[in-house]
């Protein structure tokens, strides 16, 4: 039974602490719609997705009127499109406009899936979509794109990592008069999860059904609040297990919605995504998180233990609530989107390098990471060959969306508005890795196992 007081536990943290559902994100399989043909691809995913998507936006609508839920973003995830590609052949851009055809036709925030996974290798069309991603980028204002270089099973495709640091740079350079928007839109995975409903590396899997909905849910504030009430002498474990507490919480609000989403939309209910994913705003920040823990600013010593035991607890404590939890599932640390960590980085306690170490205990990566304007192609692959082996080591999902903001340097800032928020560029180490990048091959995968 639900008694009054959490009926009004729940509203004052939607109403102060910045509870809600980061997205409702609808993933479509767009096998059906492969065709040798490149106009009769584009032809069958735009009477798909309009189709089957065409009350999504206003259903999320309905269910924040009705249960005051806030509902920040409607969102679509695709089969790779590097798939139909392979198909069709043809100009990938066709399908990226496409795409954002159908985001504006159903009224959505983003749409993500112009991606390819080339974690083992090349196959038909990946090379060609990768190439295509900066004027895809440059040319929509809702697609995302995301390229899966490595895994844990596979290694890393360092060919792959090269020319994604190349086209990062490039989405920076033709969207250098809308502050580089193209390279935020971009994210490169190692272990990409196939039900992920975050942009920009949401993707619709092979192994997902037809059409599925998938929750993310977030709650930094709400931790932070939870921890900055406790009393100041609790425990490591204390703090852990009052962390569990309120994601469980907070977690049991994803699966409401997901549940009635389905329901209305008759779609499968596929996943929540536990993660706690901060916003520009004050107070709702995961940095702020470990500063009540006990750290005088995030980035000092004792900020990856900290955010290890949070990542574990959120986990722990969300899984209990929902029978459907999947994606990435922990705490996010974009940079720019996050109070506490542009903070942090502009006072130069978050470096590059702390970052890097927090991300092998953290749900995702070096994200909304901004690197001075003249920053190479090849230091971009290093940093994204770096995080790769992080995931690919410790079996888990790591990602780079580094944007290089061209024209500024070290103390200058980005900013891109809304959930994006802004950021401070960072200092970058210049020493040079390009033999080692220009090398190409694979990096093997690690053993797993030694038997005999």
């Amino acid at each position: 039974m639900i008694n009054v007081n959490e009926i009004m536990e729940t509203i004052k943290m939607i109403d102060e602490e910045y509870l809600d559902v980061r997205t409702i994100t609808m993933g479509i399989s767009l096998v059906d719609c492969a065709d040798a043909d490149i106009d009769k691809s584009c032809a069958k995913i735009y009477d798909k997705i309009t189709r089957v998507a065409k009350d999504l936006v206003k259903t999320g609508e309905d269910i924040e009127k009705e249960y005051g839920i806030p509902i920040i973003n409607k969102r679509i995830a695709v089969t790779p499109i590097a798939m139909l590609v392979g198909v069709s052949g043809g100009d990938p851009i066709k399908y990226a406009l496409t795409l954002e055809r159908c985001a504006q036709a159903v009224g959505v925030n983003f749409i993500g899936g112009f991606s390819a996974l080339v974690q083992k290798g090349f196959s038909a069309g990946d090379e060609a979509l990768i190439q295509a991603i900066p004027q895809a980028l440059a040319q929509t204002d809702h697609v995302c794109a995301s390229v899966n270089v490595g895994s844990t099973k596979a290694g890393i495709n360092m060919d792959a990592v090269k020319m994604l640091g190349e086209k990062v740079k490039e989405a920076a350079e033709l969207t250098k008069d809308r502050d580089c928007i193209g390279a935020a839109k971009l994210v490169v995975f190692c272990n990409a999860p196939e039900d992920n409903p975050f942009m920009a590396g949401a993707f619709h899997g092979v192994g997902e059904a037809d059409c599925v909905i998938n929750v993310g849910v977030s709650g930094p504030g709400v931790v932070r609040s939870a921890l900055a009430k406790a009393p100041k002498d609790l425990t490591m474990n204390e703090i852990a297990d009052l962390i569990k507490r309120t994601a469980f919480k907070i977690t049991r609000m994803g699966q409401m919605v997901g549940t009635i989403a389905s329901k209305r939309l008759n779609v499968p209910f596929g996943i929540v995504d536990l993660s706690l994913a901060p916003t520009p705003a004050i107070g709702d920040s995961v940095a702020y998180i470990l500063e009540e823990m006990g750290l005088e600013t995030c980035g000092a010593y004792g900020t990856t233990a900290c955010l290890a035991m949070l990542n574990d607890a959120v986990k722990k404590g969300g899984v209990m609530a929902s029978s459907n939890v999947g994606g990435l599932s922990g705490a996010f640390i974009p940079v720019s989107e996050d109070a506490g960590m542009i903070h942090a980085a502009r006072e130069g306690v978050l470096t590059l390098e702390k970052l890097e170490a927090m991300t092998a205990v953290c749900s995702v990566g070096l994200d909304m990471v901004v690197l001075p304007g003249d920053t190479s192609a090849e230091i971009i692959s290093g940093i994204i060959a770096d995080e790769a082996a992080i995931g690919m080591v410790n079996s888990k999902t790591t990602a780079v969306r580094a944007i290089p903001a061209i024209g500024k340097q070290v103390g200058d800032e980005l900013s891109f508005g809304g959930l994006l928020g802004s950021g401070p560029v960072m200092r970058v180490n210049q020493a040079s890795c390009s033999v080692m990048i220009r090398r190409g091959g694979k990096i093997p995968a690690p053993m797993q196992a030694l038997k005999n």
